[in-house]
């Protein structure tokens, strides 16, 4: 009986299958033989990368890595060796550090032993500046809480007069406004970039956590320069009543008034402290370190160390900042009978000037220091019964 055309087909390509299989089958068999042989035969492999290889070197490099991967395919030790080293090497890419995958070992302060420098400044980034910057905040914020509920807000002891004095001009509040504002901001900007892998990321996911992340970052890096220039604005206006003069030292022994009246000027001691520590100072420090990082100040290397140093130093100051800037926020607010209505009209009456700075309300009275400074002489009508914080 004859068998069908197509049957005859389909045995002759089984079979043609099984031989090719067999064959390659053989062939592998010798080439693994082969294989073990010439690794036995091999040179034993580099131990260590040269460091400062001249051109011979590099040859030799070159075929000791040609031979290593005949004898041992995807073995690249030598070649990983030499990128932990953080070694340069050649790359086509235009951009800084294009050729040099991992940095150099480092270590920061604290730190048991080096390692890579990006991985060291992420443990130091993460660990000490995280840890001791978030307490330093905690205990801030407490002793605040817990100095309101003990001592409570200052008040005005003489009754309102109803005569007001121009404290603070338009421009003097819209300036200190826009720091204040533009300063709350990069806080709670901050705060989120720093502590919000562990506060917000187990509450919100990390897909979500990395949307709010991403629109921090943005909102910082546009606000920072903003305060920058705000806060130099206001450098320039307040500089020439924050020097030392006449009543500072009398109110640093009397601890502001808590053991007895303190004499003051327009601004008092701790005011000044405030302005040439917090304002001038931390101010600076942070304001130089967010350009560092905003990649707009000229002639620096913005290689990866540089920015590391910068974010260290950018951390340190910003956290320093606000827990400093808490005090001054609650003296302004819900410390001081007063000061927050000075900031926002503009104009304090004339008991609570003689109260807290009657050195600066003795000038007024003596014609030295106007009573009003704007151009239009306009005052926000007062009584003496009305009391706000």
């Amino acid at each position: 009986m004859r068998q069908p055309w197509f049957i005859k087909l389909a045995t002759a390509m089984f079979f043609a299958v099984l031989t090719s299989g067999a064959a390659l089958a053989q062939s592998g068999s010798q080439t693994a033989q082969g294989t073990v042989q010439d690794a036995a035969t091999a040179p034993p492999p580099m131990t260590q990368a040269l460091p400062n290889v001249e051109s011979a070197d590099i040859r030799y490099l070159q075929q000791n890595q040609a031979e290593r991967t005949r004898v041992q395919p995807g073995n690249m030790a030598p070649v990983y060796r030499q990128i932990k080293e953080g070694q340069t090497h050649y790359s086509s890419l235009p951009a800084l550090e294009a050729g040099m995958l991992i940095q150099p070992h480092a270590q920061f302060p604290g730190q048991a032993r080096a390692t890579t420098a990006g991985e060291a400044w992420r443990l130091y980034r993460n660990g000490p500046l995280t840890l001791y910057g978030g307490w330093l905040i905690i205990v801030a914020a407490v002793g605040i809480i817990a100095f309101y509920f003990v001592f409570g807000p200052l008040r005005t002891k003489e009754p309102r007069t109803g005569r007001l004095i121009e404290r603070f001009t338009s421009v003097e509040r819209i300036t200190h406004w826009t720091v204040a504002i533009s300063f709350l901001v990069l806080a709670f900007t901050g705060l989120l970039m720093l502590f919000g892998k562990h506060v917000v990321l187990p509450l919100f996911g990390h897909t979500l956590f990395g949307w709010i992340a991403y629109a921090c970052k943005t909102v910082h890096n546009f606000v920072g320069p903003l305060f920058a220039v705000a806060l130099i604005v206001m450098f320039a206006i307040f500089v020439r009543d924050n020097f030392p003069g006449r009543g500072d030292v009398d109110w640093v022994k009397n601890l502001g008034g808590a053991r007895g009246h303190a004499h003051a000027g327009r601004f008092n001691a701790g005011e000044k402290l405030w302005f040439w520590g917090g304002v001038v100072f931390l101010g600076v420090i942070v304001s130089a370190s967010g350009f560092v990082l905003d990649m707009l100040v000229p002639g620096i290397l913005y290689t990866r160390g540089n920015m590391q140093i910068a974010n260290v130093i950018h951390l340190v100051a910003a956290v320093l900042i606000f827990s400093a800037a808490l005090a001054h926020i609650y003296m302004g607010t819900l410390g001081t009978e007063g000061a927050y209505q000075a900031m926002r009209t503009g104009y304090v009456d004339d008991a609570w000037a003689k109260e807290h700075h009657d050195l600066w309300y003795d000038d007024i009275q003596s014609g030295k220091v106007p009573r009003v400074r704007s151009k239009d002489g306009s005052k926000p009508a007062a009584t003496s019964t009305t009391k706000t914080v």
